[in-house]
């Protein structure tokens, strides 16, 4: 009896030194779809592994099967972290950058079928031109303010979900151009890329933020930033975040996005439903 009692004494004594692993020890993070989910998971995917030893935290990847989708989960603040284009930032309430790329510039390109019979921006006046989703910054955003307001095209709007079948339906001669941005263009197969041909460029702003929720505890967010920024350190996982990509990651602050917030997008921004 004795052995029992000071047993459960012993017991209790270790639950109250050691306490229960929490539920708040598991992060979810999202990542704007600009690639199918498989692809998001197979770049994203190793990193967080990296962040969970270095942190000694769970990072859960919440996908979402496309822009609109994605916006809706960061407007209503269910991702702990998120990769998000850098307007979705200046219009959410609940982020704040805390990683960017500082080896690059984020900036829209058009495309056009390579062989089609477009050679000059005027030639898309009246034309359909698809796009990733409404709110893509670079990939539709851009792009759809400088073909209205510089150089005075009328045209079609059609959203295809991702940047890649942007590519695809311009090949294909499916529409008469497209909006992406260099880093997807770049990461298509080359049976794609070989049937498309950049027609412009917009201006350039930094790039996409990994940002993290304003509500978390400071100290987490302070180690998840030293973490990628430490990884930026090291050959072995700088090749996984160049996959994002960033080049040269480092930090990000607020004022960063102030040119975002200049190029006045807001007529062109479509709420999600």
């Amino acid at each position: 009896m004795k052995l029992t009692k000071r047993l459960h004494i012993l017991i209790l004594s270790f639950l109250l030194i050691v306490p229960p692993v929490s539920i708040a020890d598991t992060f979810t993070v999202g990542v704007v779809p600009q690639f199918d989910i498989k692809t998001i998971f197979s770049i994203w995917q190793p990193i967080l592994d990296v962040l969970e030893e270095k942190t000694g935290h769970k990072f859960v990847l919440k996908g979402s099967k496309d822009i609109p989708t994605f916006e809706k989960s960061f407007s209503k603040g269910d991702f702990d972290f998120a990769y998000m284009n850098p307007y979705h930032y200046t219009i959410s309430d609940n982020y704040q950058p805390i990683a960017r790329d500082h080896g690059r510039k984020l900036y829209g390109i058009l495309v056009i079928n390579a062989d089609g019979d477009i050679q000059d921006v005027q030639q898309l006046n009246e034309k359909t031109v698809v796009f990733p989703a409404p709110n893509a910054l670079g990939a539709s955003l851009m792009i759809r303010s400088e073909l209205e307001q510089k150089y005075g095209i009328s045209f079609t709007p059609k959203y295809v979900n991702t940047h890649s079948s942007v590519y695809l339906n311009v090949g294909l001669n499916l529409a008469s151009a497209g909006g992406g941005v260099q880093k997807t263009f770049n990461q298509q197969h080359a049976d794609v890329k070989d049937n498309v041909r950049i027609l412009l460029k917009t201006d350039s702003v930094e790039p996409h933020p990994f940002t993290a929720k304003l509500d978390l505890n400071p100290e987490i967010v302070k180690k998840v930033t030293e973490a990628l920024l430490q990884m930026g350190q090291h050959e072995e996982y700088q090749k996984l975040l160049a996959k994002v990509p960033f080049k040269k990651i480092g930090d990000a602050t607020d004022h960063d996005y102030d040119q975002v917030r200049r190029l006045n997008l807001e007529r062109y921004y479509v709420s999600p439903k």
